[in-house]
């Protein structure tokens, strides 16, 4: 078991910057690979970016690549999301999530545990 619980998430203009955390506890969590999704209202679950249980490689989704920068700490037990160069279209809650199946994992369903979320808005 692991749970996981994110911060860092609230109000930015257009071209601002944020850095989303998510703490894990329980089991270590360099036992899983970790990834960012996020939920805009009305839409799916999506997929934005993964890491591997040594945080060597990674994975950003198009539509992220190039601003969001996914990272861990695995002797703090921590992932990170930095976002920058936000826009509106990021607007959404956003979820870190851990997984014992893969390495850099993208399916929603092959995640085991995820946290309760953090809002991020975009004003335009």
């Amino acid at each position: 078991q692991v749970q996981l619980v994110e911060s860092g998430g609230g109000l930015v203009q257009t071209g601002g910057s944020l850095r989303l955390s998510c703490a894990a506890s329980g089991r270590t969590s360099s036992s899983f690979a970790m990834g960012w999704f996020r939920q805009a209202p009305g839409k799916e679950r999506e997929f934005v970016a993964a890491i591997t249980r040594s945080g060597a490689s990674t994975y950003h989704a198009d539509y992220v690549k190039g601003r969001f920068t996914i990272s861990r700490d695995n002797a703090q037990n921590t992932l990170y999301l930095q976002m920058n160069s936000l826009k509106p279209e990021d607007t959404a809650v956003y979820y870190c999530a851990a997984s014992s199946w893969g390495a850099l994992v993208k399916n929603v369903y092959e995640y085991d545990y995820w946290g309760q979320g953090t809002h991020v808005t975009v004003s335009s």
